[in-house]
C-alpha cells in the first residue's frame, strides 16, 4: 500500500460526517422557516385587525367630536330665550369641556380609560338631558328654526354615537378573541398586541338624550 493512500474505512469516515452536518443543518433552517411562517400569519393579521379598531375607534372619536361642535350653538340659542337658566347652561358647559378633555390613544388603551372615557361622556349626556328639560318650559324657544335644526343635528349625532360604540366594540371583540387564541397569543405576547377594552355602559346611559319635540 502507497503511503499517501489511506485505508477505505477512513476514505467513508469524512464524507459521513459532512452529510449529518449537511442533514442537520438543512433540518434547523427548516424549522426555522416553518417557525417564522407560522409567526408571519398570526402577526399580520393582528397588525389588520388591530387598524381596525383604530379606525373604528376614530369614528366614535369622530362623532363624539361632532357633538361637542353642535353644542355651543345650542347653548346661545338656549340662553337667547332662556338666560336665566343660569346652572342648568353652565352645567352643560362645565360637562363639555370636561368630555374635550379627554383623548385615549387607541394603541394604548386600557379599561381605565375608556371607563374614565365613557363616564365623562355619559354626564354631558345628562347634562344635554336636563337642559332640554328646561327647554319643554319656553315654547318660543322650542318653535325658534335654529334651535330646532341643532336639535335634529344632536338627535343625529347620538345615534351615529351609538353605531359608532357598537362598531367599535365588534372589532375590538373579534381582535381580542383571535389575539387568544393559539398560537396567535405567543405572537401577540412577544410583539405586544395589548387586550382592546370595550364600551360598558349602564342599561340607562345606553339611551340618546330626549331631544325630540
Amino acid at each position: 500500500m502507497e503511503a499517501n493512500q489511506q485505508p477505505f474505512g477512513q476514505q467513508t469516515v469524512a464524507p459521513r460526517k459532512k452529510n449529518k452536518v449537511a442533514l442537520t443543518i438543512g433540518i434547523i433552517v427548516a424549522v426555522i422557516v416553518v417557525l417564522g411562517l407560522m409567526l408571519i400569519s398570526p402577526y399580520n393579521k393582528l397588525v389588520t385587525m388591530q387598524e381596525n379598531t383604530n379606525v373604528t375607534w376614530s369614528q366614535v372619536e369622530n362623532q363624539y367630536q361632532r357633538r361637542l361642535d353642535l353644542i355651543p350653538n345650542l347653548v346661545n340659542t338656549v340662553k337667547g330665550y332662556a338666560s336665566h337658566e343660569r346652572e342648568t347652561l353652565e352645567g352643560v358647559i362645565q360637562a363639555r369641556a370636561n368630555a374635550s378633555q379627554m383623548k385615549i390613544d387607541p394603541n394604548t388603551m386600557t379599561d381605565e380609560q375608556l371607563s374614565k372615557f365613557n363616564n365623562t361622556q355619559q354626564q354631558l349626556s345628562q347634562a344635554l338631558g336636563r337642559l332640554m328639560v328646561v327647554v319643554e318650559r319656553y315654547p318660543e324657544l322650542k318653535a325658534d328654526e335654529n334651535f330646532r335644526q341643532l336639535q335634529a343635528q344632536l338627535e343625529g349625532t347620538e345615534n351615529r354615537i351609538a353605531v359608532a360604540r357598537m362598531d367599535f366594540n365588534n372589532t375590538a371583540k373579534e381582535y381580542n378573541t383571535y389575539r387568544r387564541k393559539f398560537p396567535t397569543n405567543i405572537v401577540a405576547g412577544m410583539f405586544g398586541f395589548k387586550h382592546k377594552p370595550y364600551f360598558e355602559a349602564a342599561p340607562e346611559a345606553t339611551q340618546a338624550p330626549k331631544v325630540e319635540f
